[in-house]
């Protein structure tokens, strides 16, 4: 599938374009202005652009009113329709967030249900209780997601919900050709419905993905062959910046080993999950660490661990956002993109990481682990790459068995020999390909 191959870019349209923070009924065409993007997103060398939530809603998104209308703050379906067809003639894919379980107040079929109560034929789409009240003093409780009333949560139990949501999705791949769907609060994502839509989706259209918001438990529970092909990896997005800032690279590596490596107990080979420094729920790599020097180790990392990775908007030159600051710092307007000296780095990465099949589809295995530094090979049955990351100020000079005596960087294009010991700069990362 493309996916295990690709890099994606997040962008949130709502913040990215400027839109106003609620809803004014305003049709703006502000999503027109990401084709200015495309020149970036080709130099950078993406494969895929992922977009949050663009549908009509009441604030951020999330909060639903209308699945096939793109909000007005951003335009109609044509504006992104068009954008739709530049990326896709860039080759370059379109992911959409596909919010399930749960939807804005301002949802049609829950405003029917306020002004009809027992005669709206929709009152079974929600989990409604005639005998209580709500918060908005409505005359009538209904569940929201995890205390969020402003989320009505959507009754996934109701065939006549997931065929409009499958309704939904068809329409999506007709009017845009969507090429996959991130799926907001996976975790909370009903299991008969992610089956339905999986095989839904596998005969709408060849080799669509289906990525879930995952934050913790058993990934297997959902990414599996018959649910979701990936989902996100935070237990590596913790420790890709507190190892750095812990300067105890131990973390990393025990998560990289639990997930990927070979003994018996080990949890996701084979899986290739979303892998990401950041997004719009956390704070920016930027913020988060204590050393700025440590920025460039952390996305070498990124592109050389298993998985795919993912960069935000604006992370690429270095944007900084704090999550303390509220969920707007992280979703900034951002006019037109930067390209900076960490963009270059980055650009390198993502066609390293394209020319080392091994980087996407190999196999994991330590070689050196010290509190600084890191080394672990990638492998499949026609090549082989170490992965070596110094995250000290002082050069390192390791010492092990690489299989082979001449390696390349494929970052820099550099031979090196592995003959009497491989110094790492301070602060440095190789991708060595080994020489057969």
């Amino acid at each position: 599938m493309w996916y295990e191959n690709a890099t994606l870019y997040q962008i949130y349209p709502l913040g990215a374009c400027g839109a106003p923070k609620d809803n004014d009924g305003v049709l703006q065409h502000r999503i027109c202005q990401l084709e200015g993007w495309l020149p970036h997103l080709e130099k950078l060398g993406v494969d895929a652009v992922l977009f949050n939530p663009l549908f009509e809603s009441d604030r951020h998104g999330y909060d639903t009113r209308d699945f096939c209308k793109v909000d007005c703050r951003l335009g109609d379906n044509e504006d992104f329709a068009a954008l739709c067809r530049r990326l896709h003639q860039a080759g370059i894919k379109v992911i959409l967030d596909g919010v399930f379980n749960h939807v804005g107040r301002g949802f049609w079929a829950f405003q029917d249900v306020l002004k009809n109560r027992w005669d709206s034929p929709y009152k079974d789409w929600f989990h409604i209780s005639f005998d209580g009240n709500s918060n908005y003093n409505d005359g009538l409780w209904y569940e929201g997601w995890e205390g969020h009333y402003e989320l009505v949560k959507l009754n996934l139990h109701n065939p006549q919900v997931t065929d409009y949501l499958l309704d939904c999705v068809k329409f999506w791949v007709e009017e845009f050709g969507i090429d996959g769907l991130r799926l907001d609060v996976a975790y909370c994502l009903d299991m008969d419905f992610l089956r339905r839509l999986r095989s839904f989706t596998s005969g709408l259209k060849e080799n669509f993905v289906l990525i879930g918001e995952m934050l913790h438990g058993d990934y297997n529970q959902r990414v599996n062959g018959e649910m979701l092909h990936s989902c996100t990896n935070y237990e590596c997005y913790k420790g890709l910046y507190s190892s750095f800032n812990t300067m105890n690279l131990f973390e990393i590596g025990y998560s990289l080993n639990r997930q990927f490596g070979s003994d018996p107990w080990c949890l996701y080979r084979g899986k290739h999950l979303l892998n990401f420094a950041d997004n719009h729920d956390v704070t920016r790599l930027a913020s988060i660490l204590q050393n700025p020097a440590h920025l460039p180790l952390v996305y070498g990392l990124l592109f050389g661990m298993p998985g795919v990775p993912c960069l935000y908007y604006g992370s690429e030159w270095g944007a900084e956002g704090r999550k303390q600051d509220g969920d707007d710092a992280l979703r900034p307007a951002v006019e037109l993109p930067q390209w900076t000296e960490l963009t270059d780095w980055i650009a390198a990465l993502i066609k390293a990481r394209a020319a080392g099949t091994a980087l996407c589809q190999g196999s994991y295995r330590q070689v050196v682990q010290t509190n600084h530094q890191l080394i672990f090979e990638r492998k499949t049955d026609d090549q082989r790459i170490l992965v070596a990351i110094n995250a000290a100020a002082d050069p390192y000079t390791a010492h092990f068995d690489a299989g082979c005596g001449m390696a390349v960087d494929l970052i820099t294009g550099q031979p090196h020999d592995f003959g009497g010991g491989s110094t790492l700069p301070g602060y440095s990362v190789a991708y060595w390909l080994c020489e057969r």
